[in-house]
């Protein structure tokens, strides 16, 4: 599966913007399919996830902001990321691997990645 991110920009907080991940070879059947940031001198973290059971998984820094979805049809996810705050700012990169729940925030447990989309929130 080959990944391709895209929807990065510069918006001010309180602001939204919408990534998606789209698979151009293969397809997304039977994998999570998650995000993750990296800011500037940090570790990457979890985001969101929409796992294969069809089920969405979120950091609880994002919850109640960011909506994660997935189009079959287009083979593309999506991560709506409303209300941002300038802590959101980071690169996000999106990930596909057959995980279980107790996996699925483990970056190392992915297998596939899209190039990262930079995300810039101002104050």
């Amino acid at each position: 599966v080959q990944l391709q991110a895209s929807g990065g920009g510069l918006v001010q907080a309180g602001g939204s913007l919408r990534l998606s991940c789209a698979a151009s070879e293969g397809t997304f059947s039977g994998y999570t399919v998650a995000w993750f940031r990296q800011g500037s001198g940090q570790e990457r973290e979890f985001v969101a996830a929409w796992r294969a059971t069809g089920y969405p998984l979120y950091a609880d820094s994002v919850k109640g902001r960011f909506t994660i979805s997935k189009d079959n049809a287009k083979n593309t996810v999506y991560l709506q990321m409303n209300s941002l705050k300038p802590d959101d700012t980071a690169a996000y990169s999106c990930a596909a691997g057959r995980t279980i729940l107790s996996t699925a925030r483990n970056s190392q447990c992915y297998n596939y990645w899209g190039q990262g989309t930079l995300v810039t929130v101002s104050s």
